[in-house]
């Protein structure tokens, strides 16, 4: 290989590092951003209810941000290139349903600023597949594997200190601690399985965009079934849903909040893998402390000890993921990625040189090629638009209480995120 051509790959592979890591943290954002209407558990209604509200607003999200980017022509020439991929989409949605459902039992077992960390172990599961099945840190050397292996023991180090503090802080009735400790992690384990249907489409050429569009009808079919299944059957959901109708517009905003936060976790597994990706986006365990902690209150009273042992656990935690986003992939390990792709490839007959360019960000699939967007993208976002209006007109101030000049310092935090890492992404591959 030519010095020239040496020096280009180092610097498309260093540029799409940096790349991956500016969405890992914007997903961080709005991944913890997305949680907080989730506090409306702790008013009585069912935990179910206030999961399919999120997914609605995640439904409506999942279709119109996509088509808003890349054009429905897009979305729908790449479904079609890797049908394969679509029971793998739906078996994602429906993982990510359960765990969804599972964080609001957390949520109101031990509160928004402990449960956020404990589901974040999510990023040990993700690691363990990604080596298992991917070739993520085959061949990575010792530097690389002590900075993986050294983030991971200190996220569990960091969810085990947070455990002893949920024990030593919540009240109520014996065993709430222990069921919301159980939830949270429940959570993790099936969010970090649920990376696997992740990696497999962007080994095989798909764009994130595509891939949560078809995503959304495993969430959406899997919630439903859970909410009527578990909560009084359909007419009792309806009658949820009607009694609920006042704070309807937060948990559909919190399934937008979430889009956008997953759309950048989804370029941040293609670009870094998830050993990697995730971890990065785990980043949400601070906005999730920071909006519990600082927008509702949720630790005020702690005795100091409590409060140090939050503070500690969530730092090694963070330490740990960040430790593991740092440890680039090299060249050696990029061979063992490269032959997960070419697993895929002889399996479902895709093209290797094709699937390489992609997997660079070099997408040679054409948008909409000058013809113009079709009328229906325009009703589908005059239906959206439409829904969240009438949902903020019926939306009423809920008794929760608020810190407001912490919520419009986080919030202007994230919507800063949002514009840097959609900014960048957009630069670099065009949203490919």
């Amino acid at each position: 290989m030519r010095p020239e051509a040496k020096r280009a790959g180092r610097v498309t592979t260093s540029s799409l590092h940096g790349l991956g890591v500016a969405c890992g943290l914007a997903a961080g954002a709005w991944l913890g951003a997305a949680e907080a209407p989730t506090k409306l558990v702790t008013l009585g209604f069912s935990p179910f209810l206030i999961s399919l509200g999120t997914v609605a607003g995640v439904f409506v999200a999942r279709w119109t941000v996509p088509m808003a980017l890349k054009g429905t022509r897009y979305v729908v020439r790449d479904i079609r290139e890797g049908p394969h991929l679509i029971v793998w989409a739906i078996l994602a949605g429906v993982l990510w349903a359960v765990a969804n459902t599972l964080t609001v039992f957390a949520i109101r077992g031990v509160g928004l600023s402990i449960a956020f960390p404990l589901w974040n172990t999510n990023s040990l599961v993700g690691l363990f597949w990604g080596w298992l099945l991917f070739g993520e840190l085959r061949n990575a050397g010792a530097r690389q594997l002590m900075k993986v292996l050294g983030g991971a023991f200190a996220i569990v180090a960091g969810a085990c200190l947070l455990a002893y503090a949920t024990s030593r802080q919540v009240g109520g009735p014996a065993g709430a601690a222990t069921s919301g400790i159980a939830a949270a992690l429940g959570a993790g384990l099936l969010w970090g399985t649920m990376y696997i249907p992740y990696r497999k489409a962007y080994l095989s050429g798909m764009n994130p965009l595509s891939f949560v569009t078809v995503f959304t009808f495993g969430e959406l079919g899997a919630v439903s079934v859970l909410a009527i299944v578990f909560d009084g059957g359909f007419h009792g959901v309806l009658a949820d849903l009607q009694r609920a109708r006042p704070a309807l517009f937060w948990l559909f905003l919190g399934g937008f909040c979430w889009v956008l936060g997953d759309l950048f976790q989804q370029y941040a597994a293609k670009y870094v893998g998830i050993g990697r990706g995730i971890p990065l986006s785990n980043t949400n365990q601070l906005w999730g402390l920071a909006w519990g902690a600082l927008v509702f209150g949720e630790t005020r009273g702690s005795t100091t000890a409590v409060l140090i042992l939050i503070l500690a656990g969530s730092l090694l935690m963070v330490g740990g993921a960040a430790a593991i986003s740092l440890a680039e992939a090299q060249e050696s390990e990029q061979a063992a990625w490269k032959r997960a792709m070419e697993r895929e490839c002889h399996r479902y007959g895709l093209d290797p040189d094709r699937l390489a360019a992609r997997l660079r960000g070099e997408d040679d699939r054409a948008e909409t090629s000058g013809l113009g967007r079709p009328w229906w993208e325009l009703l589908i976002t005059a239906v959206a638009l439409g829904l969240l209006a009438w949902l903020a007109l019926l939306a009423r101030p809920q008794p929760i209480p608020v810190n407001l000049a912490w919520m419009a310092a986080l919030t202007a935090a994230t919507l800063g995120a949002l514009l840097l890492g959609g900014f960048l992404l957009w630069k670099r591959t065009r949203f490919s």
